[in-house]
C-alpha cells in the first residue's frame, strides 16, 4: 500500500495525511459507523486501494485522535486535502458533505460559516482555482 501514489484527476499527489484525518474524524465519537466506513472505503478506492488494504490501514490507526491544526492556513490544507479526495470521482455524496462538514467543526470553524466554506472548497477544487487565490476566498470567507 503506497499512499504517495493517490492522484487527483488534477493531477495533484493528496497526502497520506488527509486519509488519517478521514479516518480519525471518523472515530471522534469512539467508534467508526457503518456509514463512515463505507466512506473511507469509497474514497480509499478511488485511488485503487483494495478492501483488506483500507481495512490494514484503518485499524493501524485506531490509536491515533484527530488534532486539528492551530493556523487557519494548516486548517485550510486540511480541508482542501479532503475536497480533493472527495472530488477524485468528480461527485460529491450525501456521505461526503457530512464528513468534511464534520471535519470543518472539528477544526473549530464556526457552523453558520461551514456550508459556504464548503461550496468556496468544493468549487475551488471542481474549477482547479489557483491555491493562493482559493486560500485568499476561505480567509475572506471567514473573517467576513
Amino acid at each position: 500500500m503506497n499512499f504517495s501514489d493517490f492522484i487527483t484527476h488534477h493531477g495533484k499527489r493528496v497526502a497520506k495525511d488527509a486519509f488519517i484525518h478521514l479516518v480519525q474524524v471518523s472515530r471522534i465519537d469512539g467508534k467508526i459507523h457503518k456509514d463512515e466506513l463505507d466512506l473511507l472505503h469509497k474514497e480509499g478506492k478511488k485511488f485503487g486501494l483494495t478492501d483488506p488494504e483500507i481495512d490494514k490501514f484503518i485499524n493501524s490507526e485506531k490509536d491515533h485522535h484527530y488534532t486539528p491544526p492551530y493556523s487557519l492556513e494548516e486548517k485550510y490544507e486540511h480541508l482542501h486535502d479532503i475536497a480533493e479526495m472527495i472530488l477524485a470521482d468528480d461527485e460529491v455524496s450525501e456521505k461526503e458533505t457530512r464528513m468534511i462538514r464534520r471535519f470543518a467543526i472539528e477544526a473549530g470553524f464556526n457552523d453558520s460559516k461551514i456550508d459556504g466554506l464548503m461550496k468556496i472548497l468544493l468549487d475551488g477544487v471542481k474549477n482547479n482555482t489557483g491555491e493562493e487565490e482559493l486560500f485568499r476566498k476561505f480567509r475572506e470567507y471567514i473573517l467576513s
